[in-house]
Order: C-alpha cells, then sequence, then structure tokens
C-alpha cells in the first residue's frame, strides 16, 4: 500500500477533532502554574512529561466520554453530528485513540517519578468514570469538576514524585479547588441546552433536577467562589502587582460569564472561559517569574 500524504493529515484532523485538542491546549496553562507554585525544579523534562501526561489523560477521557455517551449522543439532536455518532470516526479508532491516550500518560507519569506512576490508574478510573455520573445522580458537573482537578493536583505532584507528603503540603489547594469549581460551573450554565433531553431520558444535571433557575443560581455561584479563591490563591502566594491585575481580569470576566449564561447566552459565557483559563495562570507565570 502507497503512502498518501494527504490522507495520513486527513486522518490527523479527525482524530484531534475527535479529542478536542484544543481543549488540551488551553488545560496545559494551568498544570504549568500549578507546577511553578508548588516549587521544586520545573526543568524542560519535568516541563515535557507533565505536558504529555495532560494530553494523555484528555486524549482518553474525551475518547472515552464519545465511547461510553455514544448511545445518549445519537438520541441528542445537539450532539447528533459528533465524531463518532456520525460514523466520521468508528469504533475501532475510539478505542485505539483511548488505549494510546491511557499508554501515553501512563509512561509519561512513569517518566515523572514513583507518585505519579502509583497515582496514573486511580486518575484513569476517576476520568472514565466521569460519563456514567449523569445516569446516576443529579450532579456531574461536581465530578467533572474533580476530573479537571486532577490537572493542577498531578503537576503539583509531579514536582516531588519522590515524596507525597511533601507533594501534598506544598500543592496550591487553593487553585485546585478554583479549578475545580470553574469546570462545574461553566458544566453547570452549558448544560441547561440539555435540560429537557436530559428530563425525558432520566439523566442527571442539575438544570434537569432542579430547573433552569436554580441552575443560573449555582453556576453563578460556582464561578464567583471560583473567581474569590483564584485571587485568594494569587495573595496567599505573595505574588507581584502585574500579575494580580491580570487575575483580577481573569476573575471578572470568570464571574461576567455566569452573568452571560443567566442571560440565556450561555455559548458565549462557555468561550468566555476559555480566556478565563489562559488569564489566571498568566498572571500566576507574570507573579512567579517576575515578567
Amino acid at each position: 500500500m502507497s503512502f498518501d500524504p494527504e490522507v495520513v493529515g486527513a486522518t490527523t484532523v479527525r482524530i484531534f477533532r475527535f479529542i478536542r485538542i484544543e481543549h488540551t491546549v488551553f488545560t496545559l496553562p494551568m498544570a504549568y502554574a500549578a507546577a511553578l507554585l508548588a516549587g521544586g525544579e520545573l526543568n524542560l523534562w519535568r516541563a515535557l512529561f507533565i505536558g504529555l501526561a495532560v494530553f494523555g489523560l484528555r486524549t482518553a477521557g474525551m475518547s472515552w466520554n464519545n465511547i461510553a455517551d455514544y448511545p445518549i449522543d445519537k438520541l441528542n439532536p445537539r450532539t447528533q453530528r459528533r465524531m463518532l455518532v456520525s460514523g466520521k470516526v468508528s469504533f475501532k479508532e475510539a478505542y485505539g485513540v483511548f488505549l494510546f491516550g491511557a499508554l501515553t500518560f501512563v509512561l509519561s507519569a512513569a517518566a515523572l517519578g514513583p507518585w505519579p506512576l502509583a497515582l496514573s490508574i486511580p486518575y484513569l478510573l476517576v476520568v472514565v468514570s466521569y460519563p456514567y455520573a449523569k445516569r446516576i445522580h443529579c450532579l456531574p458537573h461536581i465530578h467533572l469538576g474533580a476530573v479537571y482537578a486532577l490537572v493542577p493536583l498531578g503537576a503539583s505532584i509531579a514536582m516531588h514524585p519522590s515524596d507525597i507528603v511533601a507533594a501534598l503540603s506544598n500543592t496550591p489547594w487553593l487553585l485546585v479547588l478554583a479549578a475545580a469549581l470553574w469546570v462545574a460551573g461553566f458544566d453547570v450554565m452549558y448544560s441547561k441546552n440539555d435540560c429537557e433531553f436530559d428530563k425525558s431520558h432520566g439523566l442527571g444535571s442539575i438544570p434537569a433536577c432542579f430547573g433552569l433557575r436554580a441552575a443560573d443560581y449555582a453556576a453563578f455561584a460556582l464561578l464567583a467562589s471560583s473567581a474569590a479563591l483564584n485571587i485568594l490563591n494569587y495573595l496567599v502566594h505573595r505574588l507581584g502587582p502585574v500579575g494580580l491585575a491580570v487575575t483580577l481580569v481573569g476573575a471578572a470576566l470568570e464571574v461576567y460569564s455566569a452573568v452571560l449564561g443567566a442571560r440565556g447566552q450561555e455559548a458565549t459565557g462557555f468561550n468566555l472561559n476559555l480566556s478565563v483559563g489562559l488569564l489566571i495562570p498568566l498572571g500566576i507565570f507574570i507573579g512567579v517569574l517576575n515578567i
């Protein structure tokens, strides 16, 4: 069989769309921000394998989420154009991507040290269990927040890979909690789009279980709490004024995204949170590196 670079390129684009590669790119800054706050030496080796670990974990999580949710996505008009449902990615490819991501994550964790390796399987279990949360209870958003919190927590552990006590004592827990609440908050906001579908199919979410008004209140409370914790985290670490200004802008946008969601502009509020995921780490980078 001859080699066709155009076919290879097309396959790569399909797979990157399948795993939403842009979300991985927006996740990396938070990992590196946590690593800097955790202390230790962030050399090229650690930076490389922290990045590969994040890529592998998100790849495994996104692919498994699509596999597990296939029966639901096939019925939901909003998700019927997703790559697996539309047939643009086969199940064989989806399982292959999952195994590739899981293997990349475990091998990267092994390269980082004994504790990252020991925790790699529990990490994977938390990630792959997420799609089933909405089948069991009304708060899958909290589960998703916990999944995202693994990123800054894991990066902190990678900075002290042989001493879990030192790793946990140096983890920027305010940032970890802020990250969890941030993701949970905008997930509540976005899940309003599926409120009627979730109710009719017995799936759990705050909008489906408690109503749209409750979802607006919950999203605002989660995002506002996250914003406050991001500011408090910055102040606790006594970083500089320039980075604080950037952090304040990120926190303000985080709260504003909840306001947009309550006004029925969920997509705009959701997209605005992409900038939050860059501004909060950027503030930390500036503060730590004295840029």
